[in-house]
């Protein structure tokens, strides 16, 4: 009788959970949604139950196409960095920070304070920074000291919910690393920075790996879900790091791209990646013993949307008259374009930035802007703009290893003017796959099948993804866009001072 995989993935706006066959097809996928409360511009909380009731409600309409009896495990991939605050019953005690809450830069400030920013980076892979777990937890024990002492547990969104579905309490090595209190050298929590932060070491849980079978499915999560009590429960893990499954980055060097609304690009590797300038990023994969750098912009299709909806009015009015797909008016406005879109740049630092500029303050900029530039080379150049921030980031992690191909994945992996343009600026064959937008459940569902014994090992995920097409460089392209991004480098750092003095205005 045929097995079947439910995978999760519990993100910042909603779960998507799939059901997946033994041979790696699709059989269903649902959605549900919940809410994010935002406040004082700096703050977000979502309610841990919303996430139960997603859950309950995805997993028993996937239910209706297969028998309970058929699932051979559940597993995770879930929303990285936040703090979630459980009591000794695995009780929340407050909403949950997502990672994007940045109320806790007077930690951050201490934090620097007492360990070397550097030593720091070395230990845990990233900079010391409010958006990760330790700090918002640090937070909460000076501004919520009632909350603070009930506190048994700091749990990030997926161990939160492997617990109602287990009854235990458990993380893996992908999560722990987005706590900013985990030391990538030694595989375990660190206690050098847990001491610096003034916290005990109980409040951090046992770290188990992604493809450990922590429990089985309870008497009650059954009558809730649907499911059957005692259908394994595997760990599972981040979903930055169940992505890297899901588009095949499984061994050593293996590097993808995901260009959505923000955007990284990533690779595996067994050593980590340590840049000098601390720019990019380190994290546990949930392969285990291997690791998952990473280099994030904000704002990559956000930039790209913000353009359809300020700068193509034309074109919209045009799809809405004639049912002509918007997408494709525009790219006939940057067909129009030459590389380069004549010699104008754009900076596509909409919300600031972290990979490479790190710089709260850096905005979005048109530069080199005169009466002859026309429409085309204005869209043209935000697209440029975008991969060639991407492109800087390839080439910092190509300083340590050989990149010569890279998978993408992503809406933006859709688009065949992109893809050449990733392609000429990555240096580097562009591989696009059957799935562009469920490689993080589909390296959850890997992660079930294995820890259910129904897999193997991590190559079973080429049952899962196909490569549909390869775009390869136009060294002409290459040695054009090589000339450019050292000017499209030098016009942020010209213009770094100008967004201080932006960020200072009184106006």
């Amino acid at each position: 009788m045929a097995k079947y995989i439910i995978a999760h993935d519990l993100g910042t706006t909603g779960n998507k959970a799939t059901l997946f066959a033994e041979d790696g097809t699709l059989v269903s996928s649902c959605s549900s949604t919940y809410s994010t409360i935002y406040a004082d511009g700096n703050r977000a909380e979502q309610n841990p139950h919303d996430w139960w009731k997603a859950i309950v409600d995805t997993t028993r309409i996937l239910l209706k196409t297969v028998s309970p009896n058929d699932i051979a495990g559940v597993a995770l991939s879930g929303q990285m960095m936040g703090c979630l605050c459980v009591d000794k019953n695995g009780q929340p005690l407050r909403p949950h920070l997502l990672y994007c809450d940045q109320r806790s830069l007077k930690e951050e400030a201490y934090l620097s304070e007492k360990i070397d920013p550097i030593h720091f980076y070395k230990i845990t892979g990233h900079r010391i920074s409010a958006s990760y777990s330790i700090e918002k937890l640090m937070w909460i024990r000076e501004n919520e000291p009632d909350i603070f002492a009930k506190t048994d547990k700091m749990l990030n969104a997926k161990d939160y919910i492997n617990f109602r579905l287990c009854g235990v309490i458990a993380t893996d090595p992908s999560d722990a690393s987005g706590t900013n209190a985990y030391d990538l050298n030694n595989w375990k929590w660190s206690e050098e920075i847990i001491d610096a932060a003034e916290l005990d070491m109980s409040l951090f849980p046992e770290v188990r790996s992604s493809i450990n079978v922590i429990g089985e499915i309870t008497i009650s999560a059954a009558k809730e879900t649907g499911l059957r009590a005692g259908t394994p429960v595997i760990c599972g893990g981040g979903d930055g790091s169940c992505a890297g499954v899901g588009v095949g980055s499984i061994s050593q060097g293996s590097t993808y791209n995901y260009l959505g609304s923000s955007s990284w690009v990533a690779l595996t590797v067994d050593k980590p990646i340590v840049d000098r300038q601390r720019r990019t990023m380190n994290w546990a994969h949930v392969v285990p013993g291997m690791l998952h750098p990473s280099g994030t912009m904000q704002t990559a299709g956000t930039s790209y949307a913000w353009m359809v909806n300020q700068l193509c009015e034309h074109e919209l009015e045009i799809s809405k008259a004639t049912g002509k797909d918007v997408y494709e008016l525009i790219d006939e406005q940057i067909r129009r374009s030459p590389l380069g879109a004549n010699k104008l740049l754009f900076l596509p630092y909409m919300m600031g930035e972290r990979t490479p500029r790190w710089n709260v303050n850096a905005k979005g900029t048109f530069v080199g802007l005169t009466i002859n530039h026309k429409h085309g080379d204005m869209l043209r150049a935000v697209m440029e703009g975008i991969t060639l921030n991407l492109g800087y980031i390839v080439d910092i992690f190509r300083n340590h290893i050989p990149i010569d191909s890279i998978t993408v994945i992503g809406g933006g992996a859709k688009n065949p003017i992109w893809q050449q343009m990733m392609a000429d600026i990555y240096q580097a064959e562009i591989k696009i796959p059957n799935y562009l937008d469920e490689a993080t459940s589909m390296g959850a569902a890997v992660l079930a099948g294995i820890g259910s014994g129904l897999f193997k090992d991590f190559s079973v995920i080429d049952r899962f993804i196909r490569i549909q097409k390869t775009i390869t460089p136009v060294k002409e392209n290459v040695e054009k866009y090589k000339e450019l991004m050292p000017v499209f480098d030098n016009t942020y750092h010209a213009l770094t001072g100008i967004y201080k003095e932006l960020a200072d205005l009184k106006l």
